[in-house]
């Protein structure tokens, strides 16, 4: 099958987001000069991986405008194609706008403000400026595949595809639409025009994706498209070099959470480490709570069952998911976190359900997550998010070794059946190649 070039908006091939991370997996194995990315310099990371794609359009001064006076905060960011010799940042973005009191001006102070005022829908617009459209003209792409999460984001897609009128693919990483444009004066206003807004974009789209089956369903009732189910696809010869095989707990038994902390995640950790401690009392253990992340906590000394451990290159993850006695796909349990997650599903969870070690949810029950995993039985699951509920769970995970080899053993093979990157990418491969054959006959 001849693949199509494609041009990517709004999302770069990075390694330290579920994002970049998941389209990475899906464009394995994709012609590197078939591919093209243009997005905002603000999220071309040092963790670019140039092996994937190397053709970059940086959108910058030439195509973000911000209102007056906004414009003299904003970033200096040079427009233009960027061709990335390693993963470095260099020269991408000007030292002078990289300040540390800037930036903690912006979070603290102005950004709730514009927040709260309405403006953030309003103080800046990404546009098609000449030497972009001169890129586009002369990179061509047979289809154009579009990730958005902001009204300025839904706005430039929108734009885009009017000048290319190329078949394009749109894919829906979480309900992002139920945040945006909620808070603060007016929301009401701004709620219904986005929701107009991503509507019109969606009716321009020729084929619509989702992260899991759980919001293809209700994207269905809610946008009336099909989604097709496409998540974070896995190299299973990768992740078997580290599985964990056996299933006997160590002497000082391990629960490991890998990924972000702070804000919206940290109550539910801090439960985790409550939970521990009780087991550790009632059953005279000595069972440690593992969290992987760039930084450790700041309650951390609170918790003596907590330890951390910094991130590790990604070659390495198949032996720091297979090595602990359970790993734990935590979610944040409040209304707001839920109205994001509800629908989305977590880049790791397949990479758990290959490691072999037994997996524990502890998550809203209304969530995507809590309904893949009910359905194939692949984890324990604990939707109530009191600690003694939490503690049943793993007490149960604890007590019986063929339980936990069972689920392991069930999560192994879903991994198999709906994750394998050898199916996963032939049908994500299949399915742009159609998006590519249709001819667009209406404009937009």
């Amino acid at each position: 099958m001849s693949l199509p070039k494609v041009l990517i908006l709004n999302q770069p091939f990075v390694t330290d987001t579920g994002g970049g991370i998941t389209l990475s997996n899906l464009f394995s194995g994709w012609d590197k000069d078939k591919l093209a990315v243009a997005c905002l310099g603000y999220v071309l990371t040092p963790h670019i991986d140039p092996t994937i794609c190397n053709n970059y359009y940086q959108l910058g001064d030439d195509e973000r405008n911000w209102v007056f006076p906004l414009n003299i905060l904003s970033r200096t960011y040079k427009s233009g194609p960027i061709k990335f010799t390693d993963t470095s940042k260099k020269n991408v973005v000007e030292e002078a706008t990289k300040s540390k009191t800037r930036v903690g001006f912006l979070n603290r102070y102005l950004n709730p403000f514009l927040e709260y005022t309405s403006l953030s829908q309003i103080i800046s617009k990404t546009t098609l400026s000449p030497k972009f459209k001169a890129w586009l003209d002369e990179y061509s792409p047979d289809v154009v595949y579009v990730q958005c999460s902001t009204r300025e984001s839904i706005l430039f897609c929108i734009e885009v595809l009017n000048y290319l009128k190329k078949p394009s693919v749109f894919h829906m990483m979480d309900d992002w639409p139920m945040l945006i444009g909620v808070k603060g004066l007016f929301s009401s206003y701004w709620k219904n025009k986005i929701d107009k807004e991503f509507r019109t974009l969606l009716k321009s789209i020729d084929t619509h994706l989702g992260i899991c089956d759980y919001m293809a369903d209700a994207y269905k009732k809610r946008y009336g498209f099909d989604f097709v189910t496409f998540h974070n696809p896995i190299d299973l010869e990768f992740w078997q070099q580290g599985q964990k095989q056996e299933y006997e707990l160590s002497s000082s038994p391990k629960l490991m959470y890998a990924g972000r902390i702070g804000l919206g995640i940290d109550d539910s950790l801090k439960t985790i480490a409550k939970a521990i401690a009780i087991i550790n009392a009632e059953m005279q253990m000595n069972m440690q709570f593992v969290i992987q992340s760039l930084a450790p906590p700041v309650w951390i000394k609170n918790y003596p069952v907590v330890k951390h451990k910094s991130f590790v290159p990604y070659s390495q993850l198949p032996y720091e998911f297979g090595s602990p006695d359970f790993l734990i796909l935590p979610y944040d349990f409040s209304p707001e976190s839920l109205a994001y997650i509800k629908y989305s599903m977590p880049t790791k969870a397949s990479e758990y359900m290959a490691s072999g070690t037994p997996i524990i949810i502890y998550a809203p029950h209304e969530t995507a997550l809590v309904d893949y995993a009910n359905q194939s039985k692949w984890a324990t699951i604990v939707t109530d998010k009191e600690e003694n509920k939490l503690i049943e769970g793993l007490k149960k995970m604890i007590l019986d070794k063929n339980y936990r080899r069972k689920l392991a053993e069930t999560a192994k093979e879903v991994a198999i059946q709906r994750h394998d990157i050898r199916t996963v990418t032939k049908d994500f491969q299949k399915i742009l190649a159609d998006t590519a054959s249709k001819i667009k006959k209406v404009s937009y």
